[in-house]
């Protein structure tokens, strides 16, 4: 990236709209923008303060684009450290298009992915956690991952990261002051001071560490896989939770051949529903891979809900064993609910005795329901937050979402735990010094202190253009 250039680029989503704006940053943005812009007061941006704004036309020569909104942020209080301009302008894609392609012509160049914001973490406005959190929260979409985002992005990661790293850095300074008296047998660093902070540090990263199962969680949602034979109502239960018509529900078995997908929160948490094809035995091709698919899914889910109908369910549970068993053995690993669908079509009496032999299932959640009235969805969605560890969300703690981050968090606790091996080894100061060093290597990358262009442009093609 030519850092030097003035970059251009839509900040708004593309297409028709209210308003449009386009984001201008370097260090000739105000005079770029000074060249086309006629203040309907006659007043020059470039004489103007940070943070404020003009009513007035984009012009060239005699012809006008538009009536605009000029805002002005110099550096370096700006988003990206440097002089930046927004134009508001009106939404239409034509007057975009056309101012847009105005300051390409006389000397802008359009923006890359995520430019904006790698400028912004160059010029130290966002360390690099925080720049990734930008991304994250752009791409939130329930309470959960916007609440870490936010969290992430004012910096609550970063500080507890950088916290740590401070205290072993300056533990590694006085190691390697050490080293330059080292005939006079001296020690700087009290080294029960320093294995307690190992310790502390330890223990922070593991917190850190197991966090990312519940982070990943709420970034990416929990991925649910709907099944059971054809025509339990699996589409039905599909539709119920998501309160609309998704999948095409007919009293014909085997109606749905593919697999059917999409995803809701409950509880500020993204579940990803998947409608499958039901599973029984068939010389149909095309509902064959249909249920082949539904195999596939089941591996991919991190929870089953397994459907029965109440119909088909003998008096005694034993059909209904049969199935628990089939599923516990072939899935030990995954969480299973067992629902047993079609309550309203049956009798009281009957339901009494399908509750009395659901209690004889042991190390399984089971529950009643009728997808098609509605009766029990409330409470298997309540049932279903109940597989999440929410309490550190709830209790604002730092939960790590980044996978690049948990890889470095790992790394950081295997050179820790050298240090410490070292530390009761008694290895000298020089080979103590280079661990520390490894340890503090992984902590920087974290934050973006020890960066390189690879992960850089990694990082960034990721982002949306504008951003």
């Amino acid at each position: 990236m030519l850092l030097k250039d003035t970059i251009i680029a839509l900040a708004t989503p593309s297409g028709a709209g209210a308003i449009a704006v386009i984001r201008i940053s370097g260090s000739d943005a105000i005079a770029f923008v000074n060249t086309y812009f006629k203040s309907v007061h006659g007043k020059s941006l470039t004489k103007q303060k940070s943070h404020t704004i003009l009513l007035g036309h984009i012009v060239e020569g005699d012809k006008t684009y538009d009536q605009v909104l000029v805002s002005i942020f110099k550096n370096p209080h700006s988003y990206t450290g440097e002089d930046v301009v927004e134009i508001s302008c009106h939404g239409s894609p034509y007057i975009q298009g056309q101012i847009i392609q105005l300051f390409l012509r006389n000397g802008c160049r359009m923006a890359d992915a995520g430019e904006f914001t790698l400028r912004a973490f160059l010029n130290g406005k966002l360390d690099l956690s925080q720049a990734e959190a930008v991304a994250d929260l752009i791409a939130s979409d329930n309470e959960a991952s916007h609440q870490v985002a936010i969290q992430q992005m004012r910096g609550g990661f970063s500080n507890e990261i950088k916290a740590l790293r401070d205290e072993l850095l300056n533990f590694a300074s006085l190691i390697e002051l050490e080293l330059d008296f080292a005939e006079e047998d001296v020690e700087f660093a009290d080294r029960n001071q320093f294995k307690d902070l190992l310790l502390r540090i330890q223990n922070v990263l593991r917190r850190l560490i197991d966090s990312f199962a519940v982070g990943n969680v709420i970034k990416n949602g929990i991925p649910v896989a709907i099944v059971g034979e054809p025509n339990v109502g699996k589409s039905t239960l599909l539709n119920a939770l998501l309160n609309e018509e998704r999948a095409i529900v007919s009293e014909i078995a085997g109606t749905t051949r593919d697999t059917i997908e999409d995803e809701i929160a409950i509880g500020g948490i993204g579940f990803r529903f998947i409608d499958t094809a039901g599973i029984r035995e068939t010389e149909d091709i095309v509902e064959g891979i249909g249920i082949r698919k539904t195999f596939e899914k089941i591996e991919q889910a991190q929870l089953i809900m397994y459907l029965i109908d109440a119909k088909m369910i003998s008096a005694s549970g034993s059909m209904f064993q049969i199935e628990i068993e089939k599923l516990k053995n072939k899935h030990p690993q995954k969480p299973i609910i067992v629902l047993v669908n079609k309550i309203d079509m049956i009798e009281a009496e009957a339901k009494n005795s399908l509750t009395s032999s659901l209690g004889k299932i042991d190390g399984i959640a089971v529950q009643m329901l009728s997808a098609k009235t509605g009766e029990g969805v409330d409470e298997l969605k309540s049932r279903l937050l109940q597989f999440v560890n929410t309490g550190a969300l709830r209790n604002d703690e730092t939960i790590v979402t980044n996978s690049r981050h948990y890889d470095a968090l790992i790394k950081a606790l295997e050179a820790i735990e050298k240090v410490n091996f070292a530390m009761n080894d008694g290895v000298s100061g020089d080979l103590l010094s280079l661990d520390i060093r490894e340890a503090l290597n992984h902590f920087g990358e974290i934050t973006g202190e020890i960066t390189s262009d690879d992960l850089l442009g990694n990082i960034f093609a990721n982002f949306c253009i504008g951003k």
